[in-house]
């Protein structure tokens, strides 16, 4: 059963992170690309939901496992005319039939999935052939004082953080996942320690 923590506040907690300036700057790059029927992984408060184009989008569906970010996302911002469905699930065994959605949108999830593995596995599973992945994601840095520094440092940030990986090397996990990554972007965040900051994002085709 979640702690006290978790469910009351944590949500406040991921809610108030991500929605920081920086990371809603990253979610901007990358969410407004949709198109199509598009899923959401750990759509979490419903952050992304401003940033979807009603005119390119058919529906929004999003999946997250904390019923207390549910409830956040159903009342988030979003455009007039904008479909959106919100379920109860998780991203490594998702409730859908094989191939039904135009566009899977990831941002700031794989860091706490259980295995990004499955959820990349998953994420395939569900989209068409020609459907494409969006991902904004934080991760392991390239520079090995920094990524040293995250490795002491995640033990005890996860509880903290509702299980938040900081060594997870993104763009490589995609592209092992049998995604072919379309010019994949990287940098540090402003105004963000360097442990918390190495950030890559992109789009990238079902291989």
């Amino acid at each position: 059963m979640p702690s006290f923590y978790d469910r009351h506040i944590l949500p406040h907690v991921i809610g108030c992170a991500c929605g920081a300036g920086p990371i809603r700057h990253q979610r901007a790059k990358v969410v407004p690309l949709a198109r199509g029927r598009v899923l959401e992984l750990g759509i979490g408060g419903g952050l992304n939901l401003a940033f979807y184009d009603p005119s390119c989008v058919d529906s929004v569906t999003g999946v997250d496992p904390s019923a207390g970010l549910r409830q956040k996302a159903l009342a988030a911002p979003r455009a007039p005319g904008l479909t959106v469905e919100i379920l109860d699930g998780e991203a490594e065994a998702l409730p859908f039939e094989a191939a039904v959605f135009d566009t899977v949108v990831c941002t700031f999830t794989l860091c706490s999935v259980h295995s990004p593995e499955a959820t990349l596995a998953e994420a395939r599973r569900v989209l068409r052939p020609d459907g494409r992945l969006l991902y904004a994601e934080h991760g392991l840095s390239p520079d090995s004082d920094v990524a040293r520094w995250q490795r002491r440092i995640e033990p005890m940030w996860k509880p903290l953080a509702g299980g938040c990986h900081l060594t997870r090397p993104v763009s490589a996990m995609i592209a092992a996942s049998g995604f072919e990554l379309i010019d994949p972007a990287c940098m540090y965040l402003p105004n963000t320690p360097r442990v918390l900051g190495w950030s890559e994002w992109g789009e990238a085709r079902r291989g």
